[in-house]
């Protein structure tokens, strides 16, 4: 039995009004989708019995705290960072700020986060996916309840809403077929979880450069950092089972910004003379990859157009008068550039 200080759910609402949780979350928001009659009946109970949300929701109303929330990886990753500049380039002229969180790959992050981003009474979501996330529930959940979502990145199809993407298939088709350009033949790939869709899909433009030159897929050289190479050691084992190989590869394509920078900094504290011992490409927004020695070639991702594409998305989402009735699917082109880490010394 709840303390008469205690604040109520929009489950004790829904139970007590005989409504649906999802009408009731939808009525404290102030959604078209719900008849003022409506409304004002549950607004007048959630405030007669202390619904602490709706403090909040009200404050919203009166746009005195329009705010989005946004689930990303690691503020520390370059892509990411980039993806944030990106974002508030758009909520800061349209008046939102964002409250950002971490998933540090870890789904449990992820659900906690999601839990105090709804708890905050966001106008909407702007979510990359952790590396360790395979059931959307939590996601589903905040959904039904009429938070607007719009996926970047690690996306889901689970969700009908917007997603903005890179070009996953033609970027890593890109990067294997610039090593195979080069004479480059045994070519490994170092990925993130197999359960996420970038994953999926930097392996098939992979697959299909490999194909097209008549070369069999091997499996032995595709390694999966299921922790998204958050785990210096999930990367150390991957390189080490590719070096322990025979005939060991002779390249190797990473595919995400972590990992590529980590499987650098593994091979020359292992001595392995790059390019003329193995050949990199990887994912990597890396400020200043020309730096390194030798200079990495990388797969350029987008990352502030990704930002600004799906903020202006979310936005439109957040203030529609209508429901959407089709949702768009932005696919922003990755750029291969290549430097001296995969080009075949002569």
């Amino acid at each position: 039995m709840k303390n008469k200080n205690d604040s109520i759910t929009l489950k004790d609402i829904a139970e007590a009004l005989q409504l649906s949780i999802a009408t009731v979350s939808k009525a404290v928001r102030d959604s078209h989708e719900i008849s003022a009659a409506t409304k004002k009946r549950v607004n007048e109970y959630a405030k007669k019995n202390r619904y602490r949300p709706n403090l909040m929701a009200q404050s919203l109303r009166n746009k005195n705290g329009r705010s989005i929330g946004v689930i990303i990886g690691a503020i520390p990753n370059n892509f990411f960072s980039q993806v944030l500049n990106g974002m508030e380039s758009v909520t800061y002229q349209k008046n939102y700020h964002i409250i950002i969180t971490q998933s540090l790959e870890s789904v449990k992050r992820e659900e906690k986060n999601l839990e105090h981003l709804t708890w905050r009474a966001v106008d909407g979501l702007l979510v990359s996916l952790s590396s360790e996330t395979q059931s959307m529930d939590h996601f589903k959940k905040a959904h039904e309840m009429g938070i607007p979502i719009v996926f970047y990145d690690r996306v889901t199809d689970e969700i009908k809403t917007h997603q903005v993407v890179s070009d996953n298939i033609g970027g890593t088709y890109a990067g294997t077929k610039h090593l195979l350009d080069n004479g480059y033949r045994r070519i490994a790939h170092i990925t993130s979880s197999p359960e996420l869709f970038i994953s999926r899909e930097r392996l098939k433009g992979y697959e299909l450069a490999l194909q097209e030159q008549g070369i069999p897929v091997n499996p032995d050289y595709i390694c999966y950092c299921n922790h998204g190479g958050k785990d210096l050691d999930e990367i150390e084992s991957a390189i080490e089972s590719l070096l322990q190989l025979k005939p060991r590869p002779d390249a190797i394509l990473t595919a995400s910004d972590r990992i590529t920078i980590r499987t650098l900094a593994i091979l020359k504290k292992k001595g392995i003379a790059i390019p003329r011992q193995l050949a990199i490409v990887g994912y990597s927004n890396f400020s200043a990859p020309e730096i390194l020695s030798p200079e990495l070639t990388t797969i350029k991702q987008p990352a502030y157009e990704m930002g600004r594409a799906a903020a202006e998305l979310l936005i439109k989402l957040i203030e529609a008068k209508r429901p959407p009735v089709k949702f768009e699917k932005k696919v922003l082109p990755a750029e291969l550039q290549v430097r001296e880490s995969s080009l075949r010394r002569k």
